[in-house]
């Protein structure tokens, strides 16, 4: 669960995507160059495996996301932002488990 400001941080997908309505990452609108090498240009998205991922404040977890700072199944239970911790869902009358 990722709250709509954070949503711009989300890494983007390399392949365009066949459905064109809302898609990010298009050609038309400069959202995507035609024979762009993504190698070169897109370093801060890039996926690094080596590079130490942060660990989730509540459980202590390796988070999955690069900025986040909660897990997912954290953030589903709190009904919070994984990325900025802000409340997105009131689970007061809700019965959760993590199974």
């Amino acid at each position: 669960m990722v709250c709509d400001k954070c949503e711009k941080k989300l890494g983007k997908v390399i392949t365009p995507d066949p459905w064109k309505s809302g898609a990010r990452n298009t050609t038309e609108g400069g959202g995507r160059k035609v024979g762009e090498n993504k190698l070169l240009t897109q370093k801060k998205n890039r996926f690094t495996p080596y590079s130490q991922f942060e660990k989730c404040r509540i459980c202590k977890t390796t988070v999955h996301q690069p900025h986040s700072k909660y897990c997912q199944g954290c953030a589903y239970k709190k009904g919070i932002c994984s990325m900025c911790g802000k409340q997105i869902l009131n689970t007061k009358d809700y019965r959760q488990s993590s199974v």
